[in-house]
């Protein structure tokens, strides 16, 4: 639920904090003192467009922050814990800054993100609904979101746009192999071709360093017998060899440490040296056994990796990157021979079509139960909201072709007056009946799972009296299982809120100020009179008012 926002020169601000409660929390105001100046700085938070002209005038930037409690959102915290920005456990700071000239940047907990996340995030924390969004309802894809949400149908919806990929993906390989066919049969019989060429050779192309380290032993074989007789003659094998001679130099060094001890450690490295001498010229001599000329192995070698070579200049490439050539090329062959085995494409197609159908139909059945449910809970409330003779309707539309949502179209239809025919919502509503339409959806949506924290605004466009303080009702219900704030112009709603701010407009150094403060029962009392009264209050509308709060108490 949203805690609390901040305000630093926005719009008309200087300076506002506003904390909130749990429950319903009413907005009211003279007109244009600004009561959806609160709604549009939750927008922005919420990752809504900025633009300059939000900066207050004289001011540099504006900054807004929203404090959010998300201790029993395991979503958003499962969200921020993927996202690198959990801070403190069960909160949620959104920030937003605009500047003078133009930029925007968001913060999560601190932590720079882009818009895009701000809005992801957003999407999880709050619902808004303005007058737009009154009108978002007649969009043929909201309702059937609508619908899916409150049957929970949401992971069968998932499941039927994946399965509907799938039949897309074998439906498109299947035409492919059908009027591709002649171009993948030419691509493949070069590809034969290419492959016929490079594959007797691959064993030496995988081979490539170790056929030219061979290669280059065989070419100097004579110059490395040469060299390693010549070293084992000047070590071991002359008249005066150097290992003979280091022998003696160890001796007489040892007679020398036993006049002076500090010549000892000198003494031991000609030891050492004299080891490892003879070590190297027991390994020489190995390497020199082994040394041999033969003019067969070097000729095929040579033809070996002439081979390579040749491919290599034909294909343009390293000789070490003939090997990947060869994967790419086989693996090409391989999904091009798949790609035109018709009929194994053919049954592919044929599966994932049954699937989708299968899994669309369980769609289908969910749906029309949900529709049934919803119909039912909006017509009872829409007997309260002076819509009792209306009648709200779920109709399920048979498509014409398979689509990702499914194989129907979710229609919302309403009928205002007994013995009209229902119709689709767009075409029969007024804007004060679709406003109560919504709210009667949205009650009956409130025990679904969802963002806890909903904004109406404009919810009692073109209703009073009774209605209104049956609206008021409704909202205060709603309240129980979500946190909603409400901008209100009718006293019959604010009577019910939990929590009453009041948005007024002063001048302060000739400059327009907006302010929102909480409202004490005393203050409730002159707010709601106002509203009953206008600019005059007496007595009698002060008492009204006070009845208006102690009934809604009481209900």
């Amino acid at each position: 639920m949203l805690r609390n926002i901040s305000l630093r020169d926005f719009i008309l601000v200087e300076q506002l904090d506003v904390d909130f409660r749990p429950g319903l929390t009413v907005l009211t105001g003279e007109t244009g003192a600004g009561k959806s100046l609160l709604v549009d700085a939750l927008a922005l938070a919420l990752g809504a467009r900025g633009e300059t002209g939000m900066i207050r005038q004289g001011a540099e930037r504006a900054e807004i922050s929203a404090e959010f409690d998300v201790s029993r959102l395991a979503e958003c915290r499962a969200w921020l814990d993927e996202a690198g920005l959990a801070a403190e456990p069960g909160e949620c700071l959104l920030r937003r800054v605009i500047d003078g000239g133009g930029r925007s940047r968001a913060f999560i907990n601190g932590s720079a993100v882009t818009l895009t996340q701000l809005k992801q995030i957003g999407d999880l924390l709050v619902d808004i609904h303005g007058q737009h969004a009154y009108h978002a309802l007649l969009r043929t894809d909201v309702q059937r979101n609508l619908l899916d949400s409150f049957g929970g149908a949401e992971g069968a919806v998932q499941q039927v746009a994946q399965a509907w990929q799938a039949w897309k993906t074998a439906r498109s390989r299947l035409e492919e192999a059908h009027t591709l066919g002649r171009e993948r049969a030419m691509e493949r019989e070069a590809l034969t071709a290419a492959l016929a060429d490079l594959l007797p050779a691959r064993s030496d192309i995988e081979a490539w360093n170790s056929l030219q380290a061979e290669h280059s032993r065989l070419s100097h074989s004579t110059a490395l017998m040469e060299g390693c007789a010549q070293t084992l003659a000047a070590l071991d094998e002359s008249d005066d060899p150097v290992l003979s001679r280091l022998a003696v130099l160890d001796h007489r060094m040892g007679e020398l440490a036993g006049y002076d001890a500090a010549l000892a450690p000198i003494g031991e490295l000609l030891a050492s040296g004299q080891a490892q001498l003879g070590e190297a010229v027991h390994e020489l001599r190995r390497y020199a056994d082994r040394l041999s000329v033969d003019p067969q192995r070097l000729a095929d070698l040579d033809q070996r990796m002439g081979e390579v070579h040749r491919l290599s200049r034909k294909h343009r490439l390293p000789p070490e990157q003939l090997i990947e050539l060869i994967r790419d090329m086989q693996s090409r062959l391989d999904a091009l021979n798949e790609a035109d085995n018709v009929e194994v494409l053919r049954r592919t197609e044929e599966a994932a079509a049954a699937k989708y159908r299968d899994l669309a139909g369980q769609l289908g059945r969910l749906r029309k139960q949900a529709g049934k449910d919803l119909a039912r809970s909006v017509n009872s409330a829409l007997s309260e909201l002076a819509l009792a003779d209306g009648r709200f309707e779920v109709r399920l539309q048979p498509l014409d072709e398979p689509r990702a949502s499914g194989l129907e179209e979710v229609g919302f239809f309403v009928s205002t007056h007994s013995g009209l025919p229902a119709g689709p919502l767009d075409k029969v509503a007024s804007g004060g009946e679709l406003s109560r339409i919504s709210l009667a959806i949205q009650t009956a949506m409130s025990g679904q799972a969802g963002v806890p924290t909903l904004i109406l605004d404009e919810v009692d466009v073109g209703i009073g009296g009774a209605v209104a303080e049956t609206v008021g009702r409704r909202l205060a219900q709603l309240g129980k299982s979500k946190q909603v704030l409400v901008i209100t112009h009718l006293p019959q709603v604010a009577s019910w809120g939990d929590q009453h701010l009041q948005v007024s407009k002063t001048v302060v150094d000739n400059k327009l100020q907006s302010d929102i403060r909480p409202l004490d029962n005393r203050g409730r009392v002159e707010e709601i009179a106002r509203m009953l009264g206008g600019q005059e209050i007496t007595p009698t509308t002060r008492r009204h008012a006070q009845e208006m709060l102690e009934l809604a108490v009481e209900k």
